[in-house]
């Protein structure tokens, strides 16, 4: 009983207590996986009606009563149900606030930044319940990606002024891997590998984001970025 209840929402949902990871019924997933984003207790009443929006009120009840009378033990002692509100218990863990909270700490400027740690990278590299289409999860799923595709932005900067330039090339590559055409985020790989004394790298980042964007999208690269590399080749091939 003294096992530390943990439930993963990054990559995909996972409940754990200790090392072993605990399986539930799809309701019950769910269920827990929606108290969980909200970070607070919620009534009942809006508990089945989110999570069974095209059921019949009654029906919507029921299926979150069997819901919550599958779950084992283990999953039980995740929450607390009331009368009237189901919320998560007090010893719960959840690597969203985890991760939530390290990337306010990135990305606070006034910070001194403890998380300056290579984990962090990892923390960072996944999105929220991939494959859930749920409106509920959809909304905050797209927060989190801008959230940390922002600190991993922030990250790397933090990395290239202490030094550390391998680490700050993994924290760009990763944002820049999750929204390939996100300029910010091939501009932190840019002023990474210039950082590390890397022309070519840079150039050849710059010239594959430049290729995407026109490709896709049929854009041209920002004056801002066009001037990081602005003295490695000649103005007109930029």
């Amino acid at each position: 009983m003294g096992s530390s209840l943990r439930l993963a929402l990054l990559g995909g949902f996972r409940l754990l207590a200790g090392d072993d990871q605990i399986n539930v019924s799809n309701g019950s997933e769910r269920l827990l996986a929606f108290i969980a984003l909200g970070c607070r207790a919620v009534s009942r009443n809006l508990a089945a009606v989110t999570l069974w929006p095209d059921a019949p009120e009654h029906r919507a009840y029921a299926s979150l009563r069997s819901a919550l009378a599958r779950l084992d033990a283990t999953g039980r002692r995740m929450l607390h149900v009331g009368a009237t509100e189901v919320g998560l218990a007090p010893d719960t863990h959840v690597d969203l606030h985890e991760a939530r909270a390290l990337a306010e700490r990135i990305l606070d400027p006034a910070a001194a930044c403890p998380d300056l740690d290579r984990r962090a990278i990892e923390v960072l590299s996944h999105g929220l319940l991939p494959g859930w289409y749920d409106d509920w999860v959809l909304g905050e799923a797209e927060q989190w990606h801008q959230q940390r595709l922002h600190a991993l932005e922030a990250l790397s900067a933090r990395f290239v002024r202490a030094g550390r330039f391998a680490d700050a090339v993994a924290a760009a590559s990763v944002a820049l891997h999750a929204e390939p055409l996100r300029e910010s985020a091939c501009a932190a790989l840019v002023e990474a590998h210039l950082a590390e004394g890397n022309q070519a790298e840079a150039l050849r980042q710059y010239q594959l984001y430049v290729r995407g964007l026109r490709d896709e999208l049929s854009l041209s690269p920002t004056p801002r970025l066009r001037g990081l590399v602005a003295g490695l080749r000649p103005s007109e091939e930029l």
